[in-house]
């Protein structure tokens, strides 16, 4: 690795903000391209409502959202219709900017006309959910989870799982927010950046108290109780994987863009931070995704009356050094070179003179054999089978990237959406092409007006998959969404001439069950242990 700033080959490019923080050539990355734009919580919440409308069941781990200021009148429509179904129903919502980040400028409203919301479309765009008011609590105090997920690869998708994380405290007790309680963010918001600031802040030595904790010291007390950690362990997986399948249509794009079929270029691979918070019941709520999880391991704090300094936290140390030790083990590029050799090491071999241990592939295997096991462990494709049925969306993705002809480009133009209908014979008599170009019109024209990217004309993949569902309601009027865009992935699929997509053949009456949870292994008070394998 080199310093920022230099432009030397090198085999890992460690870049601090985004994949264009430099030219890259070669190596590997440890950014994505359009990774930033694809996490933002407008973009993420498109993407799982995408997602909730094919599988509602699967992706209910996902809070009520609404995107602000262009959806503020379906929001006050759907809360009202909501509530006289259901007048016991008493929500609260949480407001989140569109590009804020560490807690700046998150408010609760309890009323879908207050005034503030109205206000977002002459400040940032937002996204308005609905708040989880019955969340677990530790010591009264409520908290959420920071899980670190490397996404080692897109194409085959490859993910692990960190198998700790960070528990971070809120330092206000909490109660159901009322119009009174609402403004007390120390209360209600979990951000650490926004309750260190607060008197009540508990800086520990230890990684089991205070405000800040490891999560496995939250599954110890869980389990002390009689909890079932290892379907906990089950769900925040599936939560991730599933997270993970929704987000990569969208990066796919942005990858081909960037790095095209052919183009010599780098690989990538990043690490996300998931915020979960878990709800009385222990089901695992995601709250966002984090592109630049911060990995300092050392805070800010008052050494002396007006003095501040930087000093060593355990907490973060012991979880977040183990996250970058192993993503490097795992993208080392000598890796393959070892496996082609029979190596089964996942570390660098060190050459002669720098072994600790004395010359020889001997004292070379000794020195692996001291360092830690891996914490980072591989979820995806480990458990691809139960989520192949998900990627519905990936295969429409990879439909868009073909047809978007110019390489480089992420907006589809007219004729290539026409010459997508054409080949994959969409049109017929009760669907003319001149019916085809209104469709494009229609849905691009309002997808532009949303106040998105109009750098480049043309239709984005949300169009596209929003195109390709209402072609697929045409044609397959009788069946459920999902199974609607599949039947229509298998026809295009089949009349696409000479390079065919690679694709799945889905029966969707011959899914194979859900188990109730994927086999994990916790012994029990004590240090997470994922499985082995």
């Amino acid at each position: 690795m080199f310093p920022f700033g230099r432009r030397l080959p090198c085999d890992i490019y460690w870049h601090g903000v985004s994949f264009h923080d430099n030219n890259i050539f070669s190596g590997q990355v440890n950014k994505f391209p359009g990774m930033m734009e694809t996490v933002r919580k407008i973009t993420l919440s498109r993407a799982m409502r995408t997602m909730q409308d094919l599988f509602p069941l699967e992706y209910n781990f996902y809070p009520r959202s609404w995107i602000l200021p262009e959806e503020l009148p379906l929001f006050v429509a759907e809360v009202r219709v909501l509530r006289a179904s259901d007048p016991s129903w008493q929500p609260t919502f949480i407001v989140k900017p569109d590009g804020g980040c560490q807690g700046d400028g998150i408010y609760l409203v309890k009323d879908p006309r207050d005034g503030r919301l109205a206000g977002s479309g002459h400040g940032r765009p937002a996204v308005v959910q609905e708040y989880i008011c019955k969340p677990l609590l530790m010591d009264k105090l409520k908290f959420d989870i920071r899980l670190y997920v490397l996404l080692k690869s897109l194409e085959p998708l490859e993910i692990y799982i960190a198998k700790d994380g960070l528990s971070r405290f809120c330092t206000e007790p909490y109660q159901e927010p009322t119009l009174k309680n609402l403004h007390q963010v120390f209360m209600h918001l979990t951000n650490y950046s926004l309750n260190i600031h607060s008197e009540n802040f508990i800086h520990s030595d230890s990684v089991n108290t205070g405000s800040k904790r490891t999560f496995s010291s939250i599954l110890c007390r869980l389990s002390s109780r009689g909890a079932d950690v290892k379907k906990l362990w089950s769900d925040i997986i599936s939560l991730v994987i599933k997270t993970i399948i929704a987000l990569t249509p969208e990066l796919k794009v942005y990858y081909q863009s960037d790095i095209p079929a052919g183009k010599p270029g780098p690989t990538c691979f990043q690490i996300l931070g998931f915020d979960i918070l878990l709800m009385k019941n222990l089901k695992p709520m995601l709250l966002e995704v984090n592109a630049n999880p911060s990995m300092r391991i050392e805070h800010e704090q008052e050494l002396s009356p007006g003095v501040f300094g930087n000093v060593p936290s355990p907490v973060d140390e012991e979880v977040k050094v183990a996250v970058i030790r192993d993503t490097l083990r795992l993208v080392d590029p000598q890796r393959k070179k070892r496996k082609d050799a029979q190596c089964p090491s996942l570390e660098r071999v060190p050459e002669p003179s720098e072994s600790p241990l004395g010359a020889g592939p001997d004292a070379a295997r000794d020195a692996e054999a001291a360092l830690p096991s891996l914490c980072l462990k591989q979820v995806f494709p480990k458990y691809a089978k139960q989520f192949s049925h998900l990627r519905l969306v990936d295969r429409v993705a990879k439909l868009f990237i073909r047809f978007l002809g110019v390489k480089g480009t992420t907006k589809l133009g007219p004729t290539g959406f026409r010459t997508f209908v054409r080949n994959c014979k969409l049109s017929n008599s009760n669907f003319s092409m001149a019916a085809v170009d209104i469709l494009y019109i229609d849905i691009t024209r309002r997808w532009n007006s949303m106040g998105l990217d109009h750098k480049e004309p043309g239709m984005c993949l949300q169009a596209f998959v929003e195109a390709f569902f209402c072609l697929a309601q045409k044609k397959y009027k009788s069946l459920p969404l999902h199974e609607q865009v599949a039947s229509l992935l298998e026809f295009s699929s089949f009349n696409l001439p000479l390079k065919r997509l690679d694709h799945m053949v889905f029966s969707w009456n011959r899914l194979p069950c859900m188990p109730k949870h994927i086999p994990l292994n916790y012994p029990g008070p004590g240090p997470v242990v994922f499985a082995n394998g």
